[in-house]
């Protein structure tokens, strides 16, 4: 696929718009890769009581409930600041919100960094800390992908929103390495737990100084009938002057789209966003969409990747945070090819449906080999070739993952939602993520213990026999407008459509020649004067 190259520059300020959005997205991989390297440390485990300071006695159970109460409590926090983030969102604006929760989840920052001190700043601190964070990356995650969507324009939206998830794939891959330089480097200092959680504040402040360049959502301003406000910004984002036609169609195409929901969904409140002509399906694809995802595994592998790579044969902490750093950039460099080269060409559902029987194909080939080889009991110094095989898949799983279940279901969502409900869809789409992230990342410890190899048919089973099928059952979204949703979905007809940004177009020209008319009016009389 060849990119116009004069088409990106006229996009710059789109995509300059997506970069800062999506800092706070860097901090929801960052966030979700780096406990699991975090609470893998045995010095952690011991300066916060999970571990006895004389290696007698331990307790698997409680290491691996504590594992999974820091990893997880990030996730519940989230589901509640995606859910408090419509509102929000539509009270004061896409940006301004975003700038808010950057700054809450700064605080849960703060609070991880300085725990295990002086005094009694125990895991209290630290689950305190990532429940607040937790609320700010939910936020974020909700309300970023509609400000983005909402300011590309259809023929690169996939492209632009799907930075995503190349942002996600870059936070989990620093944490990894991170982690991986402490292992390395520090084994007996706090610093195991300060400088991961620490550096969590850097994309923090890029995104809080980086949202003051960048401006309002244009379809935000003109749902709230500032529309002269809206024309200037979407002008700004497409650089092209405001009477251009395109700024102008582009425009008139939002405000027929807004009129026609304002007109059949009056007065009706959440039950319009819910319950409207067209709109329980987007909500019901939503909420599964995200279901689907968590459960295919690769988040069990992102969350515990050390762990996992263990349980595959890479022994001792160096082997498995390496490995588990080899899969971040695996990750990063896949999600990137599938956004910048195949996500706008391939479509949306073949894309889903080869991703899912990829990853569950592989995965029974993961499963597979760890009954018949499984790693022996005592570490070894160099992996064995099972694990080495093993390892390969899960490589290979990633870029499965990463060129359908990974990036496409923030796209899809982005899609199928109406300007006027749009932040409800993202935030019932965010919050059923971090519900069933919050839910696996919560069990993934205990169903690694319990049933190890198993673990991988189980997810095998999920991606082939519930996320292949899905694939097919949603409609196709590629290359249409956000406006042209609707249609898709039933809740207006083509026909009505065309009609109404036919009427939407005839009244900003007359607008525009009143506008004219009046000031050679004004002229003239100033002549006479004269």
């Amino acid at each position: 696929m060849v990119i116009n190259t004069a088409r990106l520059f006229q996009n710059s300020r789109v995509y300059w718009l997506a970069f800062i959005a999506y800092w706070g997205i860097v901090l929801f991989g960052y966030d979700t890769g780096v406990a699991g390297g975090v609470v893998q440390s045995e010095y952690f485990q011991i300066k916060f009581g999970v571990r006895p300071a004389n290696g007698i006695g331990v307790d698997q159970g409680r290491i691996d409930d504590v594992s999974s109460n820091v990893v997880s409590v990030l996730q519940g926090g989230a589901f509640f600041g995606a859910l408090s983030s419509a509102p929000v969102s539509a009270w004061i604006g896409r940006r301004k919100t975003l700038l808010a929760y950057t700054l809450i989840f700064s605080v849960g920052a703060v609070l991880t960094t300085v725990a295990g001190g002086s005094g009694n700043r125990g895991l209290g601190y630290i689950y305190g800390g990532r429940v607040v964070s937790g609320f700010g990356i939910g936020g974020i995650s909700a309300v970023a992908p509609a400000y983005v969507s909402e300011c590309s324009p259809k023929d690169v939206r996939g492209r632009i929103t799907g930075m995503f998830q190349i942002m996600v794939a870059i936070g989990v891959m620093i944490s990894y390495f991170i982690n991986f330089g402490i292992g390395l480097h520090i084994h007996n200092s706090p610093a195991i737990w300060r400088i991961p959680f620490g550096f969590q504040l850097v994309p923090a402040g890029i995104m809080a100084f980086g949202l003051l360049t960048v401006r309002e959502s244009p379809r935000w301003l003109a749902s709230k009938d500032r529309t002269g406000h809206a024309l200037a910004n979407l002008a700004y984002l497409r650089k092209m002057p405001p009477d251009s036609e395109e700024v102008r169609y582009e425009l008139a195409e939002i405000e027929a789209a807004l009129a026609e929901e304002r007109e059949a969904r009056a007065n009706l409140g959440l039950r319009e966003a819910f319950l409207g002509h067209g709109n329980y399906i987007r909500f019901l694809i939503a909420f599964f969409i995200f279901f689907l995802q968590q459960w295919c595994g690769q988040n069990s592998v992102n969350y515990y990747a050390p762990q996992i790579f263990t349980s595959i044969g890479y022994t001792g902490s160096t082997n498995s945070l390496l490995a588990a750093g080899i899969y971040g950039v695996v990750k990063v460099i896949a999600t990137s090819i599938f956004i910048f080269f195949f996500v706008d060409a391939w479509g949306r559902k073949p894309s889903l449906f080869v991703s899912a029987m990829g990853m569950g194909i592989l995965f029974f080939i993961v499963g597979a080999i760890l009954k018949t080889h499984p790693p022996a009991s005592t570490p070894q110094p160099n992996p064995p070739a099972s694990g080495r095989a093993m390892a390969a898949m899960i490589y290979i799983y990633v870029c499965f993952y990463s060129m359908g279940w990974g990036p496409l279901p923030w796209v899809y969502v982005s899609d199928i939602f109406p300007t006027r409900t749009r932040h409800y869809g993202l935030a019932t789409a965010s919050s059923s993520q971090w519900l069933w992230n919050f839910v696996v990342s919560k069990v993934t410890p205990t169903i690694h213990t319990r049933l190890g190899y198993k673990m991988f048919l189980m997810f095998a089973a999920l991606n082939i026999g519930a996320m292949a099928p899905f694939a097919l059952l949603i409609p196709e979204t590629k290359g249409r407008s956000l406006e042209e949703m609707d249609i898709i979905f039933g809740s207006v007809s083509a026909d009505d459509r065309a009609a109404n940004i036919a009427r939407q177009e005839r009244e900003f020209t007359n607008a525009k020649t009143d506008v004219v008319s009046e000031h050679s009016d004004s002229l003239d009389n100033k002549t006479d004067k004269v």
